[in-house]
């Protein structure tokens, strides 16, 4: 289950997540929750499949945005680089970047 001392120790900005949601920690950590649940992170997994940019660009930058205004920090700075990566359609090795921001959203879960 998630706490919020377990999200401070895998690294998330929880002050400034906890403030964002008027410093309640059961809206926090529902929205914590919720976030995890992303359609985005589907719709980036096949994106990245299909090598298809665009949608991926579309995807990772909503994951950027939800993932920043709950301070997820492991996560946010993967779908972070991901995202500027992707804007200027970069050739990148995609799947690395999806596969470790995968890793942490499942760390998160599975705690």
């Amino acid at each position: 289950m998630l706490t919020i001392e377990l999200l401070q120790s895998l690294g998330a900005n929880t002050k400034d997540g906890l403030g964002r949601c008027l410093n309640n920690e059961t809206m926090y950590l529902k929205f914590v929750n919720m976030a995890l649940e992303d359609a985005n992170f589907e719709r980036l997994s096949r994106a990245i499949a299909a090598d298809d940019r665009h949608d991926a660009f579309e995807a990772a930058h909503a994951l950027k945005g939800v993932l920043g205004n709950l301070s997820l920090t492991p996560l946010y700075e993967t779908a972070s680089e991901m995202t500027e990566l992707l804007r200027t359609q970069k050739d990148a090795d995609y799947s690395a970047y999806l596969e470790k921001l995968l890793a942490k959203r499942d760390e998160l879960k599975n705690a």
